[in-house]
């Protein structure tokens, strides 16, 4: 899938989530899913699991609450704020989540409904719903679009 990422990007660390969970995706190509991750198995569990709170599928506080337990992530105060640590490559990675869930931008994490890319959502609202709604490149998908036009003859098809 060809998408803008600059336009999606997310700020600071959390882009590293991110992009950790974009790692699954469903190309345009295929429309099958296919999984690129390359870590350990630990990594890809907390991916999974962020994905589903991503998408809605997954309490959000039980799911890092069970994590921050397993991983033992802890605060700790430097430079007069408080941030978070985590032991390991899944510890530092949860930590992060942690910390972009106290300062709000976790909520701006979203999956889009089609293609279920993860996107940093930077709207002054708050509402996008989709990846793009217009194709990001020759490969790129038009989700939002596709999703309208979708509807759009659904209702057509209804008042007939």
């Amino acid at each position: 899938m060809v998408v803008n990422t600059d336009d999606q990007a997310a700020p600071g660390d959390l882009e590293r989530i991110r992009t950790l969970l974009n790692t699954w995706l469903i190309p345009n190509d295929t429309r099958m899913p296919t999984d690129r991750f390359r870590g350990n198995a630990v990594v890809r569990q907390l991916r999974d699991d962020l994905r589903r709170v991503v998408e809605g599928t997954a309490s959000t506080d039980q799911t890092l609450n069970a994590w921050v337990r397993r991983l033992d992530v802890t605060p700790h105060v430097a430079g007069g704020a408080v941030q978070f640590r985590g032991n390991g490559s899944a510890g530092r990675l949860l930590a992060i989540v942690v910390a972009a869930l106290a300062d709000g931008a976790w909520s701006r994490l979203r999956a889009c409904p089609d293609c279920h890319w993860v996107f940093y959502d930077h709207t002054r609202n708050g509402s996008k719903r989709w990846c793009l709604m217009t194709a990001g490149g020759p490969n790129g998908r038009s989700c939002g679009s596709i999703a309208k036009v979708r509807a759009h003859r659904e209702r057509v098809r209804q008042s007939t």
